[in-house]
């Protein structure tokens, strides 16, 4: 296997991204709430892009039907996310910082699960814990966005997937689909969705330092 330094990676994005770019996102932070076909398909688009840490929150272990959406192999099989997912980065690009945290998120500890992180991606599954999510970051700091996901089940209408803003709060998918019978969760329109997220944290990021 070929071995990068990382002053040889750095250098491989400086070219890349400009450097000016680079440096942004190598100086930037973003926590995961969730490692599920949203936040595992979105952290390794983030460590490809070069972000400098990567906060990863998810209590779960990795189940054989999760392989139909979420960035797992069989080999990841009973392992904790946080752990099969930080292989997966690190195997990408192993000089981003990564903080794992093998917590369930609630309402009392939520804001300070994320504390320092430039912007929090929202991508659990249930409805509650969006809600919490949401609320949370939004009321209890001042500056840190969020970029949730809602309306992401089924295949095809590709036009449907949108985005939204709502003062700090994106909001990405169509707010409509969920899952049904005959409308289940399916691994392309999930990684359109991850993707639009960390295209939109990437925009949050850069739109800020280069304006």
């Amino acid at each position: 296997m070929v071995k990068y330094t990382e002053n040889e990676y750095r250098r491989m994005q400086n070219k890349i991204h400009t450097e000016q770019v680079a440096a942004i996102l190598r100086e930037s932070s973003v926590g995961v709430a969730g490692l599920g076909g949203l936040g595992s398909n979105a952290a390794v688009a983030l460590a490809r892009a070069g972000i400098g840490k990567l906060v990863l929150v998810d209590f779960d272990v990795v189940e054989f039907s999760n392989l139909n959406r979420q960035y797992y192999t069989l080999d990841d099989i009973g392992k904790k996310k946080t752990e099969a997912l930080a292989g997966k980065i690190k195997a990408v690009n192993p000089y981003v910082e990564l903080q794992l945290l093998n917590r369930k998120i609630t309402s009392e500890n939520c804001s300070s699960l994320f504390q320092g992180v430039d912007v929090v991606i929202e991508a659990v599954d249930r409805a509650a814990v969006k809600g919490i999510i949401i609320e949370s970051i939004l009321t209890e700091t001042e500056e840190i966005p969020v970029v949730a996901a809602s309306g992401i089940a089924g295949y095809g209408r590709n036009d449907t997937m949108a985005e939204r803003r709502i003062g700090r709060l994106v909001m990405i998918g169509d707010e409509e689909t969920g899952v049904a019978e005959g409308v289940p969760l399916l691994s392309p329109r999930v990684i359109i969705a991850a993707g639009m997220q960390a295209n939109a944290v990437l925009d949050l990021l850069l739109h800020r330092r280069l304006a």
